[in-house]
């Protein structure tokens, strides 16, 4: 009996470990409405799912994450075939370094929390760091065994004079993990200097709201910053999962979270 008892709870805790299934909306969806996180996750490095000292918290349809530690907080639910649009606003809390302040939007997030150097989750983040905004980077972590979700894009590239690669569409098809593609325009000299800009970025001035959607049918995400397309990628695995708004030690500010069924 001892056994079976202990047999049972292993595979309740195996099955708490996994991803709920994703499911498409069939409707517009305000995902910030709550008056507090009880229906969101949040996730700290080295404590887990408590959201000690508020590093995050919601108010009249805001999310604040005030930048101390590294994790995430989103909604349970996890989705696919959908159009996102969320903005974004810095505070003035930096992780008291020389460079850009940096943050990220986390989809097709997978796997058990914390699955990624106790940080993240295996996912696709959307960039919002300064100066690459809508940049998609390839997050793998380990599944509830530890064997590795191989998170994978492909999109279509060429390389830059800084010998980075760049969204090109109708360029080389290059599948890509655990690296970052930069948008068509990334400025090459651009040296990633706290509130320094691009020549050519996108992103709203310091202080102001900027607009970031993506839209996932099946495989394929496109990516746009204040209306303006900045990167697509498709063959993309996991094709679903959560949406997650990250914390990486900078102050930031999400508001508008509208989830909507995407035009396929």
């Amino acid at each position: 009996m001892k056994t079976l008892l202990l047999l049972l709870l292993a595979t309740s805790l195996l099955a708490m470990a996994k991803s709920p299934e994703p499911v498409a909306p069939t409707r517009s969806t305000e995902l910030f409405q709550a008056e507090d996180l009880s229906g969101f996750t949040t996730w700290l490095e080295g404590i887990g799912g408590k959201n000690d000292n508020g590093v995050f918290s919601i108010k009249n349809g805001v999310i604040h994450v005030s930048g101390m530690g590294r994790g995430y907080v989103g909604p349970k639910q996890a989705y696919k075939d959908y159009h996102l649009t969320v903005e974004y606003k810095w505070g003035k809390k930096t992780d008291g370094g020389k460079y850009v302040r940096n943050s990220g939007l986390l989809i097709h997030a997978t796997g058990p929390d914390g699955n990624s150097g106790d940080k993240w989750m295996a996912s696709v983040e959307c960039q919002l760091a300064q100066g690459c905004e809508g940049d998609p980077i390839v997050i793998r972590g380990a599944d509830s065994v530890g064997k590795t979700i191989p998170v994978t894009v492909t999109s279509d590239t060429l390389k830059a004079r800084d010998n980075r690669t760049r969204w090109n569409p109708g360029g080389q098809p290059t599948k890509w993990f655990g690296r970052q593609f930069w948008w068509a325009l990334h400025d090459p000299d651009f040296k990633e200097m706290l509130d320094t800009r691009g020549r050519w970025d996108l992103a709203s001035p310091l202080g102001e709201w900027t607009k970031i959607e993506a839209i996932c049918v099946g495989g394929r995400i496109a990516i746009k910053v204040n209306d303006v397309t900045v990167n697509e990628a498709y063959d993309v695995f996991p094709a679903g999962g959560r949406i997650l708004f990250q914390n990486e030690g900078h102050e930031v500010f999400f508001r508008n979270a509208i989830l909507q069924p995407a035009k396929k």
